[in-house]
């Protein structure tokens, strides 16, 4: 299980530079004009991860598979997407889909790139995105009122569970605040607020695109929207556009360490990038590893054996009986599968066993 991240914002803030930077794909064309995104444009990557390749070496795999995530390039937004202005519907269409939302916000000057507004002002950019999705989940929930209200004159229990949710998170979308910082009382309650479906109620990270000679610090800009992220609990992450797009053209690794060092950076804009994704969602991975293929798979914290193993194949989950697991730290310094279990570090995982980031896993289960 990988994660699907929307990239929006206002029209040329380098979203779509950034989309074939990120997929090395030349998919979404990337255009000095509004809309030139019309529709939402997909792109998978693989996850980076040093580790995998440390457990293929010791497991003599010959083929190495990362696990992988999803880009998704969303048309600009304007004011009045709410009510249908410019792409509107398709782009709040396209926003429900994600599970996280990629915020690129213009840290930049530069007079031969039209804003729409005709200034730089990142955090006002921020707002006039944030203020559409408000008003768009405004108008779904009200609309859910009146057959709520019914639901519960026929003894619908759950019916008034939501009905009191959708009230408190109408109550703080019209004190200006995202659904994502209302406190959900339980897993029930986080199972109902899930359930609404909210544009506003997606985690965010903000990504500020700024010039390749700020890109290790960034700038004032990118300051302001550190400090936003920072009081929403949102994730922030400063980087150049046009450095990820140059870096995306280079055939070697050690081409683009050389380049990334001389720009004041120890990685890409994308590990970045996934790193705060993952961290925003909750996310981790876990390894399988044998002759034929080293794999990573990407799961939620928290997840169980049974569970993990699901994501391999449903069929694990279902006659799942152990797992033989193996921390990565141990793998690493016991040289791998056999010595780990020479030296009493290979451990027989039941069901209630919660995966560990790193765990090495073999799978037991009945056919």
């Amino acid at each position: 299980m990988g994660f699907k991240c929307g990239i929006v914002g206002l029209p040329n803030v380098g979203k779509s530079t950034l989309f074939n930077a990120l997929t090395n794909s030349a998919a979404a064309e990337a255009a000095n004009y509004p809309f030139c995104t019309i529709d939402p444009n997909i792109g998978d990557v693989s996850v980076p991860d040093p580790r995998l390749q440390q457990i293929a070496a010791l497991a003599k795999s010959k083929q190495i598979i990362p696990t992988r995530l999803s880009f998704v390039d969303i048309a600009g937004l304007v004011r009045g997407a709410s009510k249908g202005e410019g792409l509107g519907n398709q782009f709040l269409g396209n926003i429900r889909e994600v599970d996280a939302v990629v915020h690129v916000l213009r840290c930049f000057e530069d007079d031969d790139v039209t804003h729409v507004d005709g200034k730089i002002d990142p955090i006002a950019d921020a707002e006039t995105v944030e203020t559409e999705l408000m008003l768009a989940d405004l108008d779904s929930l009200n609309k859910r009122i009146p057959n709520l209200e019914r639901r519960i004159r026929g003894q619908d229990k759950e019916a008034k569970a939501i009905l009191g949710l959708v009230q408190r998170v109408i109550t703080l979308l019209e004190e200006g605040l995202m659904a994502r910082t209302l406190e959900r009382a339980d897993a029930e309650e986080e199972r109902l607020f899930e359930g609404l479906q909210l544009l506003t109620g997606k985690p965010v990270l903000y990504v500020c695109n700024v010039d390749e000679g700020v890109a290790a610090n960034g700038n004032e800009f990118s300051a302001k929207v550190a400090k936003k992220a920072e009081a929403e609990g949102a994730g922030c992450v400063i980087i150049s556009a046009a450095i990820e797009a140059e870096i995306s053209q280079m055939d070697s690794d050690a081409e683009k360490r050389e380049f990334l060092a001389d720009m004041g950076l120890e990685e890409t804009g994308l590990a970045r990038i996934i790193r705060a994704g993952y961290q925003l969602l909750g996310l981790q991975t876990y390894f399988t590893a044998g002759p034929k293929e080293a794999r990573a798979w990407t799961i939620t914290k928290g997840t169980r054996a049974p569970q993990a193993a699901g994501v391999i194949h449903t069929d694990f989950e279902k006659g799942f009986i152990r797992a033989e697991t193996t921390a990565f730290a141990d793998y690493i310094a016991l040289g791998g599968e056999h010595g780990a279990k020479d030296a009493g570090k290979m451990r027989l995982e039941g069901k209630d066993y919660v995966v560990q980031d790193g765990d090495i896993m073999m799978f037991r289960f009945a056919n």
